[in-house]
């Protein structure tokens, strides 16, 4: 084999290699059901459990959030209230929008900008940049937050957490929302 198929066929199976570590795209799950509705769904009063794994898959902190959730028209409001397995307790409000072809953007006091998020089917893709406190430092990481619809109650949600494209956790939370 000569240089040059040589580098073509290098070249080939380099770009066959980053396809398949694409990952999932949101529009994978397009005629998944239920479908997802997040003014319906985050509307009232939303439970949810949830925990933190580092990277090794540790379970590093245990959590409950109690989240008070009302819509006008495309404007929401989530206002979360965190509980910590250490006692710690914290409290972030999202305030989202609904745009035009499922697309939704966020805005928090600790997201870094503004979160983009997309829903198809039953599923829905949040990215964003949290301002994360740790021990006296603050440290913005990215996060790769994904919420797939069970049933119309409960949805499951799997965030990964990274820095500089390292991953360094995942957030794992089930919520259930409460009957009328």
């Amino acid at each position: 084999m000569n240089r040059q198929h040589f580098l073509r066929y290098a070249l080939g199976a380099a770009t066959l290699a980053l396809a398949g570590c694409a990952g999932p795209q949101v529009s994978d799950y397009a005629a998944e059901k239920p479908a997802l509705d997040l003014r319906q769904f985050f509307n009232g009063r939303v439970d949810a459990q949830g925990l933190f794994q580092d990277r090794g898959g540790h379970i590093v902190k245990r959590f409950t959030v109690v989240m008070d959730c009302r819509w006008e028209g495309d404007e929401g409001v989530l206002d979360e209230h965190f509980s910590y397995s250490d006692g710690s307790t914290q409290r972030r409000v999202w305030h989202l929008t609904r745009l035009a072809d499922g697309r939704y953007r966020g805005r928090a006091d600790d997201v870094v900008g503004e979160a983009q998020g997309q829903v198809a089917g039953n599923a829905l893709r949040w990215n964003y940049t949290l301002a994360l406190p740790v021990d006296g430092s603050t440290y913005h990481v990215q996060f790769d937050d994904w919420m797939i619809l069970m049933t119309p109650q409960t949805m499951l949600n799997r965030a990964t957490m990274s820095k500089f494209g390292v991953r360094l956790g995942e957030v794992l939370l089930s919520f259930q929302k409460a009957q009328p």
